[in-house]
């Protein structure tokens, strides 16, 4: 395989920990799948890419069907603590820091500039939350013609059928799903 990237999707305080306004259930469980698929790529000396949804704090860059709910619930403000890193995850000095304002890392992003830069072409993908973030970065990541490698039990959802169905869905778009305990051979493989 040539170079890959790991791209680490919304793991952030205001969406993994408990009490946090956007908290999604089961991101608590996958941090140690994430570090383990982390640690992989930092041994390798692999790219990593840690995505981050950062918001104004009057909202006006939120997507319109959020924009109320944020009125009341803002989430992922720039300069709040909640936008920061879990610390189990924090990044290290050389690694990627990717600012986002939509589902997609991709969309109104420099990711697929950087990606192309960096001569890579297979992007191994974790984070929350399946069906959205996870979900839209992947079709986008295959739209423009990258392999794509789903680590599926270090993505989470609100409930496992969610999970489930979009995962299928992502299969079956040519997507490649891996656990956790296989990506260090594929990796290298």
């Amino acid at each position: 395989m040539k170079q890959p990237a790991l791209l680490i999707i919304d793991m952030q305080n205001d969406f993994v920990r408990a009490g946090a306004p956007m908290q999604m259930p089961g991101a608590e469980r996958i941090i140690k799948n994430i570090r383990k698929v982390m640690e992989v790529f930092r041994n390798l000396g692999y790219p990593v890419f840690h995505v981050v949804r950062v918001h104004r704090s009057d909202g006006s860059d939120v997507e319109i069907f959020r924009r109320e709910m944020f009125k009341s619930v803002p989430f992922a403000v720039e300069g709040t603590g909640g936008v920061e890193i879990i610390e189990e995850l924090r990044p290290l000095q050389g690694e990627y820091l990717i600012r986002k304002n939509r589902m997609s890392a991709f969309m109104n992003t420099d990711l697929d500039l950087l990606l192309r830069s960096l001569g890579i072409y297979t992007v191994f993908i974790t984070g929350i939350q399946t069906p959205n973030c996870i979900r839209t970065t992947v079709f986008d990541a295959a739209a423009l013609g990258y392999h794509t490698v789903l680590v599926e039990d270090a993505v989470a959802a609100r409930t496992s059928a969610v999970h489930e169905a979009n995962l299928l869905d992502m299969a079956n778009i040519g997507t490649v799903l891996i656990s956790t305990d296989s990506t260090a051979d594929l990796v290298r493989g």
